[in-house]
């Protein structure tokens, strides 16, 4: 006991009972971003503390995505922990491809978990992930820039008035883009922010028919003016530019607005790694025609295959790492702002975390308050915001990224792109039996 006290963690914060003696190697795969880099440096605390060891796989969010996809259908058993969201989660354990992480005792304080989260990683009452961080989204932007330009973001802004924002903030000759989005293809990436622009714009991804509405008019004109937008104000190499990379370009100083996950606020204000700490503010994320589903709601979170060898350990480790413990090591070896958002409410009670975060009230509010049952104009037979919550979806939402990067790109007009991929989802949703 006087060991697991030095390292700051207790003793039923890392360990279930019946964790095997015999010490074990377990293999993680994970996201590269910078909650799992820190997840990565204390993990040998974990180590320490059990006798166990971890391999980690860190890899780029699509190859993530596929390869953790892979292994989890195919029961390959390469993973003992996957890093998956709030899309796969469901999914997966209904076909009883994860295991449940419903027995990890009393001390793991399941309700300090925000039920919203509970309820997106469970099927029939059995919880088959666990949320790491989570997440919205909301526009970012340089107070500074705005102040200088003599402009005002409202607290609720709509997306003609982030282009004409952007329009008066570039400035390409130093490097300045009046905005930054992703454009890197991928169901996870450019598509979920899309996805929340053509549901303000009106639109959806499919009718009570299943049939896909991709060529329909709100889907032309949010992709028109997200290809425009970009083109006009955004940085060059766009297609590019996922997440991390519109990270770096925010943080480096080169962008005046950013539309993006909230869980970027954290590393944001975090004067060591960015410059723009100090003029950092932050508004609601963009409308049009319609409020509904401008914001997206996402958990990565962590969740043990059914293949794995290793269950016991594996689920000690995910105790571990998101626990209450956990949250609390983060805050004091990499500062209280870099702290897990999103996940418990002891978090948001903590007073440290309160001040060193100024942004995290209206962080969490905008993750309670998505809605992935009401995300669009009209009305759908599915529930998402930022995706369809069908197995099918990874697969469509990745081909369909992929034709709105080539209109990016200047490699297909919008109405060729559009249109071919309203032909392969089309035949896509007709072999899977939704549209009969």
């Amino acid at each position: 006991m006087r060991f697991l006290a030095k390292v700051g963690l207790s003793l039923t914060a890392l360990l279930l009972a019946g964790v095997a003696a015999r010490a074990e190697t377990i293999t993680v795969a994970t996201v590269n971003n910078d909650d799992m880099i820190i997840m990565q440096k204390l993990s040998s605390e974990w180590e320490k503390a059990t006798g166990n060891k971890v391999n980690w796989v860190v890899l780029e969010e699509n190859v993530l995505r596929q390869r953790v996809t892979t292994d989890i259908a195919t029961k390959a058993g390469q993973f003992d922990i996957v890093t998956i969201g709030a899309y796969e989660t469901p999914i997966w354990g209904k076909a009883g491809w994860l295991a449940s992480l419903n027995d990890l005792g009393d001390d793991y304080d399941y309700k300090d978990v925000f039920e919203p989260l509970r309820n997106g990683l469970s099927v029939d009452g059995k919880l088959y992930a666990l949320p790491f961080y989570a997440e919205s989204s909301f526009t970012l932007y340089r107070k500074d820039l705005f102040e200088k330009a003599g402009l005002t973001m409202p607290e609720q802004p709509t997306w003609d008035q982030i282009a004409q924002f952007a329009d008066k903030l570039t400035d390409k000759s130093k490097e300045q883009y009046g905005i930054c989005l992703r454009g890197k293809p991928g169901w996870g990436e450019n598509m979920g922010l899309i996805t929340t622009i053509v549901n303000t714009f009106g639109g959806r991804w499919f009718d009570m028919e299943w049939k896909p509405q991709l060529t329909s008019d709100p889907w032309k004109k949010a992709i028109s003016f997200y290809v425009d937008l970009l083109k006009r104000d955004g940085p060059p190499g766009a297609t590019s530019n996922g997440f991390n990379e519109n990270q770096a370009l925010f943080a480096s100083g080169k962008c005046a607005i950013w539309v993006d996950a909230t869980s970027a606020a954290g590393r944001l204000y975090n004067k060591a790694t960015s410059k723009v700490g100090d003029v950092l503010a932050f508004a609601q994320p963009p409308v049009n025609v319609s409020p509904k589903g401008n914001g997206w709601f996402w958990a990565w979170s962590l969740a043990v295959p059914s293949s794995t060898k290793n269950l016991d350990t594996a689920k000690s480790f995910v105790k571990w790492a998101t626990s209450k413990e956990y949250v609390k090591r983060v805050g004091e070896t990499a500062g209280w702002v870099a702290a897990p958002p999103g996940t418990r409410q002891s978090t948001y009670d903590n007073p440290e975390y309160k001040k060193a975060a100024p942004f995290a009230g209206m962080v969490l509010k905008a993750i309670l308050t998505a809605d992935p049952t009401n995300a669009t104009k009209d009305p759908v037979p599915y529930k998402g915001i930022q995706f369809v919550a069908i197995p099918e979806f990874q697969a469509i939402g990745t081909s369909v990224g992929q034709a709105i990067a080539s209109i990016l790109a200047g490699q297909q007009t919008e109405d060729a792109a559009l249109g071919a991929a309203q032909d392969e989802v089309t035949q896509t949703m007709q072999q899977a039996g939704y549209i009969q």
